[in-house]
């Protein structure tokens, strides 16, 4: 499996950081919060990685260079204009030859990436969407599953009466690259506000997969703050 790494963000919810430094390079602990990307891939086996680039996109390339000291080897995907979440992943379709996962570089978690990947494989899936109940949905991308974990519906930034529903989209998609075929070429595309409402009505089959494990979106000041406390206390590993 190969992964992708969306770190094209201008990070605007974590100025002023990110007025000198790319999101996926903030400090949690004593590493980048892209180092802790870069380990997760490669315990689980994921060596082959492709990164979109746009904010400060040398301060990436200077930190990580090949890949090799992190175990992997890595692309890179200049932007020089954003073209959304899936319109990135297109531009890497010549890459993307096999199935991959799509993780948005705000994220930080320890997922275990094998079980996911399992759950892909074993429904014979063509996206899956890990998910995780979110208490307070506030500006999140919600998705509704049936009793068998089918993705239903989508709703982003949901009003308070659609709050019902509380399992939100994580940023981590496992996704076979059939899937690329459905993303227009050179035209901004999102994943959850694009192309996968598209996919559903088209009738194709996408699950979700409900995360257990730790994980945290470290794009606002209060979530990065809960972040160091959280390394701070272990909670991590």
């Amino acid at each position: 499996m190969k992964g992708v790494i969306l770190a094209a963000g201008l990070g605007t919810r974590l100025r002023p950081l990110t007025e000198t430094l790319p999101k996926v390079m903030v400090p949690i602990g004593d590493r980048p919060l892209l180092a802790y990307h870069l380990d997760l891939f490669q315990k689980y086996g994921i060596t082959e990685i492709a990164i979109n680039l746009h904010h400060m996109p040398q301060k990436i390339i200077n930190y990580l260079g090949t890949g090799e000291a992190f175990g992997v080897k890595v692309q890179y995907l200049y932007e020089s204009e954003l073209s959304g979440t899936a319109g990135a992943v297109k531009k890497l379709q010549d890459f993307l030859n096999e199935t991959f996962i799509v993780f948005y570089g705000d994220n930080l978690t320890n997922l275990n990436i094998h079980c996911l990947a399992d759950y892909h494989r074993t429904r014979s899936a063509l996206v899956t969407i890990a998910v995780y109940e979110e208490p307070h949905p506030v500006d999140k991308g919600l998705v509704e599953l049936d009793s068998g974990n089918h993705v239903r519906s989508f709703i982003e930034k949901p009003k308070v009466e659609e709050f019902a529903i509380n399992l939100a989209n994580a940023g981590i998609y496992v996704l076979e690259p059939e899937v690329l075929k459905y993303i227009p070429e050179n035209q901004f595309c999102d994943f959850g506000a694009d192309l996968f409402p598209e996919l559903l009505q088209k009738g194709l089959l996408m699950y979700g997969y409900r995360i257990r494990e730790y994980l945290l979106d470290i794009g606002t000041w209060g979530a990065y703050r809960q972040a160091q406390e959280d390394w701070r206390e272990g909670k991590l590993k």
